[in-house]
């Protein structure tokens, strides 16, 4: 069975909110070591924090997140 990965886009909507990972950290209550984490793959959020993630930048958390199945073409 293949490993699946989430793939996420934090930073491009960090970017077009210019704000930095610290600031989205406190905004939704976690460290900014978990935003971290999160964005580089390294850790899968909860689902409360993807969806504190997603209402903060006031969309989708299918709009952040993805599930990449690492299929072979």
């Amino acid at each position: 069975m293949p490993s699946q990965e989430l793939n996420n886009k934090i930073k491009i909507h960090r970017v077009i909110k210019n704000i930095s990972q610290e600031e989205l950290a406190i905004a939704i209550g976690v460290t900014r070591k978990t935003i971290n984490t999160i964005e580089t793959g390294k850790y899968i959020p909860s689902t409360v924090i993807a969806l504190k993630i997603a209402r903060y930048f006031q969309t989708t958390v299918e709009d952040i997140f993805e599930l990449n199945d690492n299929k072979p073409a």
